[in-house]
């Protein structure tokens, strides 16, 4: 190989070329050499860029919403709150526990027993409601049955129970109607409370009957159908009471046969001493 000659460049600069034997001539032409356009690079990074933000914004609004729920939607059951929590702090964050009489206890065991099976909940939370809704029925002056009667048609004893029409809870219901009534038990967050809402729910069910003067027009007016003819709801609602007092009539059975036993084996008066 020779040593090269100068040929000249366009931009008028001499560089040295090699030329080989027998092989003609070899341009090397030297120059800056880009893989990418700078601007293909930069759309890169800014589309990096704006899916980190979407990941960071998808984060923080997950966060949020778990917030939101937790405070909002606590369970109201003794069982599933903060142990650390004071149970006296409210009535709305555990069902009342009296103490009861065997009969009573024979008496809602049947019926809880009947509640359980047939609407597939906890026997044990099945019982509290009964409780309550006698203790409740007591108070307002209605029959705990039509309470119960009136909870399994409407929410089938689920606590967070929501219609389309806004209706919720175990009696369903509708809060913005009623917020002065929930002001005791907090405000109208109270209505998922199973306390609030049966306590509620029966005022609101007593209410209806006194304004009336009539349990059918009551039940269609608690349900919003006072347009039905056929007063459906208050027809389900009654034989639904009717169930339960075929489930609660062995039991008292039961209570008064003991009484009677009861009273046949105590020991008699002492005589008047002479």
């Amino acid at each position: 190989m020779r040593r090269g000659v100068l040929l000249p460049r366009r931009n008028g600069r001499w560089v040295s070329h090699p030329i080989c034997r027998g092989k003609g001539k070899v341009t090397v032409r030297v120059g800056n050499i880009s893989s990418r356009p700078a601007s293909a690079t930069r759309g890169r990074f800014a589309d990096l860029s704006r899916r980190f933000v979407s990941v960071v914004v998808l984060m923080a609004s997950v966060s949020a919403l778990a917030l939101i729920l937790h405070h909002d939607y606590r369970p109201a059951y003794s069982g599933t709150t903060d142990r650390t929590e004071d149970p006296a702090a409210s009535s709305s964050q555990a069902l009342p526990v009296t103490d009861v009489t065997p009969a009573e206890d024979r008496r809602y065991r049947a019926l809880s027993d009947f509640v359980a099976k047939r609407y597939r909940v906890s026997q044990d939370v099945a019982y509290d409601l009964v409780h309550l809704a006698h203790s409740t029925g007591q108070q307002v002056g209605l029959d705990p049955l039509l309470i119960i009667a009136v909870i399994a048609i409407e929410s089938r004893f689920n606590p967070i129970a929501e219609s389309i029409s806004g209706a919720k809870g175990l009696m369903q219901i509708i809060p913005k109607y009623h917020t002065e009534k929930f002001e005791e038990y907090g405000g109208a967050r109270a209505v998922f409370d199973p306390v609030a809402n049966i306590k509620v729910g029966a005022q609101i069910l007593k209410e209806y009957i006194r304004i009336t003067g009539n349990l059918g027009i009551a039940l269609q007016m608690y349900a919003g159908a006072l347009g039905d003819g056929d007063d459906q709801y208050t027809a389900k609602v009654i034989s639904e009471q009717q169930r339960l007092k075929q489930i609660v009539a062995p039991a008292s059975a039961a209570s008064r046969a003991g009484l009677t036993r009861t009273s046949a084996t105590a020991t008699p008066p002492a005589a008047p001493l002479e």
